[in-house]
């Protein structure tokens, strides 16, 4: 990943953390034990989208889904807008994990064994991997808080 997009993805991160400061809001901590809910946005290079989708469903998806099959993740999801907004603030898609929960998440697990068991011939799933990641102008993991709507005031 270019310095450039780690800077900016730094910078994101820095101030979606001033958010509750600079706004009042009261930050929140995963629950300990609960699902934990996290979009993964990622922005391509432009004229790229098909290509980077094609090697994130054949190299990458496969991955997440033999670990939901374990039972790390409860639930995936994708979204890709219908319109694009300016250059700044684009992305391509967001996929959404939710995770048994934030200490599963963010775990130390390799999932290098469970691509070594799915794409013997790893000199391809490598450089399909790397030609994968140089497709991508950003890419921000934004962890969520699900609200229980229950709970809200209903107004007249």
């Amino acid at each position: 990943m270019s310095q450039s997009v780690l800077r900016r993805a730094t910078l994101v991160v820095a101030l979606l953390a001033s958010v509750p400061v600079l706004t009042g809001m009261r930050a929140t901590t995963p629950a300990a034990g609960k699902p934990f809910t996290v979009d993964y946005y990622y922005r391509i290079r432009w004229g790229h989208q098909a290509e980077w989708m094609e090697l994130y469903k054949r190299n990458h998806y496969p991955i997440l889904v033999r670990q939901q099959q374990m039972g790390r993740i409860l639930r995936m999801s994708a979204s890709t807008p219908v319109y694009h907004s300016g250059e700044a603030d684009r992305w391509d898609l967001r996929f959404t994990i939710t995770w048994k929960d934030a200490e599963v998440a963010h775990d130390d697990f390799d999932s290098g064994t469970i691509a070594r068991e799915l794409y013997p011939d790893q000199a391809k799933f490598r450089a399909e991997e790397q030609r994968r990641f140089s497709l991508l102008d950003a890419h921000t993991d934004v962890p969520m808080v699900d609200e229980d709507l229950t709970t809200w005031k209903k107004t007249p």
